[in-house]
């Protein structure tokens, strides 16, 4: 298969995914205020949410860079994500922290309360530098061209200690 149908096909099979992760996250939140009732389960549903997410970056990611190698010519603008992975990684690593921390408040409140924001960031801290560490892992390995297994496996385990560490401070806060 050449490298723009390739490009082509991953570009589809991301459509496809990001339209399931849609209906997902409809699924997830809707019911995750009775699942944090019993943590077990919750650290299991959170863990695979986020291994969902992960895994729809990685795809995201490689998708990018085909396109980018196989349809665009080698000039200053469109390689520059390329170029320079970590400040990217950080900028987008930095958006995502800030989502996840909205999403636990909309969890906890219902709402996202700007007099309880603070207490919602203090506790999310640990949490959002677990999960910050693997979606920065993530993305710089994904747009150096150098993933392997082995990456993935400490990404997943990041993610698995990070759905602990959540699981565990919106039990706190729901006392």
């Amino acid at each position: 298969m050449t490298s723009k149908k390739r490009t082509v096909v991953l570009g589809v099979v991301l459509l496809v995914f990001l339209a399931l992760s849609y209906v997902e996250n409809i699924i997830f939140f809707e019911y995750s205020g009775n699942l944090f009732t019993n943590p077990p389960v919750a650290i299991i549903v959170v863990f695979i949410h986020n291994i969902l997410v992960v895994s729809l970056i990685l795809l995201a990611m490689t998708f990018y860079v085909e396109l980018v190698l196989s349809f665009f010519k080698p000039r200053k603008y469109e390689y520059i994500v390329l170029q320079h992975p970590q400040v990217f990684a950080l900028v987008f690593t930095l958006m995502i922290i800030l989502l996840s921390i909205f999403r636990a408040s909309m969890i906890v409140f219902g709402t996202v309360f700007v007099s309880s924001l603070a207490t919602v960031l203090l506790l999310s801290l640990p949490n959002g530098i677990i999960e910050g560490y693997g979606i920065y892992l993530t993305i710089q390995k994904t747009l150096k061209r150098n993933m392997n297994m082995k990456d993935l496996l400490t990404i997943y385990s990041l993610f698995f200690v990070a759905a602990v560490i959540e699981v565990g401070f919106i039990q706190l806060l729901l006392l």
